[in-house]
């Protein structure tokens, strides 16, 4: 096994074209597509967000995504199974790709939500057309509108905007919200899974995809700062990467292209200090979602959580103060 180099991918082609008559069989191939122009086959072994392994036949050869164009599978994207629990999806033996990369795949499932008071992000998370977004996003508002990227058959997207709405659901205690939308074409909508189990790890890539002051489809990367910053009794994922007003409501996904957390915040006048509500928060709400069922006519449905009154005595109760010196 070696590491790529500009001059061993040169050898390694004319190597698999020596060689092409001895692999001529009909079993499917990868390809990897190099930014150089040279166009490798073989299987791919293992890959991550930073490097992959092909297997050219008479050797196994490493490549650093910085100098990968674009990944064709044999057998498709992805042969990840997906499975749907509750109105999220969830998905098992999915690659590690990087960012680049997932971009392409599950960036349509990111969409915006607009309200009159302004905008945030979400992501659907069933092919239904169910999406997670904040609950500060929506609160309070009742017109809603999205804007949603459909993939076209040619690689680009189709910019739409939807705005026939449903609300299902709002939590303001974990400041998410359930929505629903109706494919324009009466198509299922392409999702992203939701992570399957928890298992964040401080220094872990992660990259958000959403709307910060209303740029569309903006990216941003960075790592996971520590997995449970408590808040109001509540554990929020720190990151740096970066969350701006407009990201509210979006995924934050992991190097698998799963959901791991909803971003809702950010700490003013603070650099790299982003906040992700985590994903067993999410699935939990999901599940749970009868419980915070929203209704036109009742707005105020829902199990809503008060803070209690501050308070005002602080002295010992007056039926303590005896003789007895307890």
């Amino acid at each position: 096994m070696r590491s790529i180099a500009t001059a061993i991918v040169t050898s390694v082609a004319l190597l698999v074209s020596a060689h092409g008559d001895d692999s001529a069989s009909t079993a499917p191939t990868d390809v990897v597509l190099l930014k150089s122009g040279r166009r490798l086959e073989g299987s791919i072994v293992k890959r991550s967000d930073r490097r992959l392994w092909l297997d050219v036949g008479p050797d196994v050869i490493v490549f650093d995504m910085s100098d990968v164009g674009e990944v064709q599978n044999a057998v498709g994207e992805s042969q990840a199974i997906r499975t749907v629990d509750s109105l999220f999806t969830t998905a098992t033996d999915l690659p590690e790709m990087s960012p680049r990369e997932h971009a392409k795949i599950i960036g349509p499932a990111v969409i915006k939500v607009s309200t009159p008071a302004g905008l945030g992000s979400g992501v659907i998370v069933n092919p239904e057309g169910y999406a997670i977004t904040n609950a500060h996003v929506v609160q309070g508002e009742t017109n809603l509108r999205t804007t949603i990227w459909l993939a076209q058959d040619d690689g680009t997207l189709k910019r739409m905007e939807i705005d026939d709405v449903e609300l299902i659901a709002v939590n303001n205690q974990v400041d998410l919200a359930l929505i629903r939308i109706k494919h324009p074409e009466g198509k299922p909508f392409l999702c992203a899974p939701v992570v399957l189990q928890d298992g964040l790890e401080i220094g872990q890539p992660v990259f958000a995809i959403g709307n910060p002051m209303g740029l569309e489809r903006t990216m941003t990367q960075g790592v996971v700062s520590t997995t449970s910053r408590n808040f109001n009794g509540l554990t929020y994922i720190q990151t740096d990467t970066a969350i701006n007003p407009g990201n509210s409501g979006g995924p934050l996904f992991n190097t698998r292209g799963e959901v791991v957390g909803i971003t809702n915040m950010g700490i003013r006048g603070g650099e790299s200090l982003g906040f992700a509500i985590p994903a067993r928060y999410v699935k939990d709400f999901v599940r749970n979602r009868e419980a915070f069922a929203f209704d036109k006519n009742n707005p105020n449905s829902g199990n809503n959580y008060l803070d209690p009154p501050p308070r005002k005595d602080f002295a010992p109760p007056s039926q303590l103060k005896d003789a007895s010196g307890g």
